[in-house]
């Protein structure tokens, strides 16, 4: 059957709540992706950085079907052989004491807000309901009500109130908002090291340092969304290591799984983590044994093949040949790592789906940005070829 065929039922029977670009994707290994035709295209959005490792890495892979085997869900009423050994592996590798492993990532922001909320009334004795956690304008965590709620992107939130209160919006990498808007009720500062669905933006040099001084200084949680930036993607494990920042709360998903499965982690020390008691949170599929499985390899995998080393290296190289791209059309291009934004002066939709037609999926962010976010495991003949087909798109009328 033809792509048509198949883009028919997804108007006819999916909720219109994406608007994709009319690629039938059938299969996929490494940076290729190949649609029902069998045209092969290069991936140059890694399903938002959660296919760091590349499609269907063969460790992970093996991984999988051997766990599939064995034993795929035993829910949290009982214990398995695989989430321990996950998460033991998961803490030391990025340093944190204990680990609460969920699902998506916005269900582990959602835990992350649960956290910094329970530390707050039970540590720094703020009064009952009267926690507040600052967030940023241009923010993206997820999807839920509570999430929404926070947005200040107001499409996201039309008519699906009412939301959840104890947030407060500030400008993002502005250092005296921030500490203008902590008060004695504040329990944690919720920012993303660098806003990916806000268009690759990252804050001025020094801000997170100056934000973790600031919330060590006020006995304020600083919390990290490295859902999109960590594990690799911006050229550290985390983006906060950029300026050299040790969040108290880092908040993982998308490439702990290397795109198999959904697997996200809250990463804290035992002063916020140890605080949870049986019943205060949970989930049927949370720290399942194939997740853990598949998490435990995708981790192996970043390590074993030096992928952080290979973002940072590849991604200079990638952003040096597309600022090498004369166009009119170009405004900014910045980002970290294998994770660049091309910012232009017009609507962005038809230069990625005119990239499409080359053989190359990007996809537009915030009207005017292509994002580029290749696999880690991209080379550079690959990007050569990109960036060809990028300049020629970038150059037409």
């Amino acid at each position: 059957m033809n792509s048509q065929h198949f883009i028919e039922l997804d108007e006819t029977y999916s909720a219109h709540n994406y608007h994709p670009l009319d690629v039938v994707i059938e299969r996929a290994e490494g940076v290729w992706v190949y649609d029902v035709s069998g045209n092969k295209y290069l991936d140059c959005l890694s399903a938002y950085s959660a296919v760091n490792q590349g499609h269907s890495h063969p460790v992970i892979r093996e991984a999988a079907i051997a766990q599939m085997h064995k034993v795929t869900l035993t829910s949290r009423a009982f214990r398995n052989d695989q989430m321990g050994p996950f998460l033991k592996e998961l803490c030391e590798y990025t340093g944190y004491e204990m680990a609460l492993p969920m699902n998506s990532g916005a269900e582990a922001v959602e835990t992350a807000v649960k956290a910094a909320r329970k530390w707050g009334y039970e540590v720094k004795g703020v009064a009952d309901n009267q926690a507040e956690i600052i967030v940023c304008n241009g923010n993206f965590h997820g999807r839920t009500i509570t999430i929404i709620g926070f947005s200040s992107e107001e499409a996201y939130k039309k008519n699906f109130g009412p939301f959840t209160p104890g947030f407060i919006l500030i400008p993002y990498g502005d250092a005296a908002a921030l500490e203008a808007a902590i008060t004695p009720n504040t329990v944690a500062f919720l920012v993303e090291p660098i806003q990916g669905e806000g268009g690759v933006i990252a804050p001025p040099d020094g801000y997170l340092q100056e934000a973790a001084s600031l919330c060590a200084r006020h006995n304020v949680l600083l919390m990290a969304d490295e859902i999109q930036t960590g594990l690799g993607r911006t050229g550290k494990l985390f983006a906060s290591e950029h300026e050299g920042v040790r969040p108290d709360v880092v908040i993982v998903g998308k490439a702990l799984s290397g795109g198999f499965y959904p697997v996200s982690a809250v990463l804290t020390d035992k002063e916020v983590l140890g605080l949870f008691q049986p019943g205060d949170h949970g989930s049927t599929f949370g720290g399942n044994p194939l997740g853990a499985a598949i998490g435990r390899a995708a981790l192996k995998v970043i390590q074993d093949e030096d992928l952080i080393s290979r973002s940072r290296e590849l991604g200079a190289y990638f952003k040096g040949r597309l600022e090498r791209i004369e166009s009119d059309y170009i405004k900014e291009i910045r980002g970290k790592g294998l994770f660049i934004g091309v910012e232009l002066k017009v609507p962005a939709r038809r230069f990625a789906e005119a990239l499409r037609d080359r053989g190359i999926l990007v996809k537009e962010t915030h009207e005017t940005v292509l994002r580029f976010a290749p696999p880690l495991i991209i080379t550079k003949e690959e990007i050569d070829w990109a960036a060809e087909h990028v300049e020629a798109v970038l150059m037409m009328d």
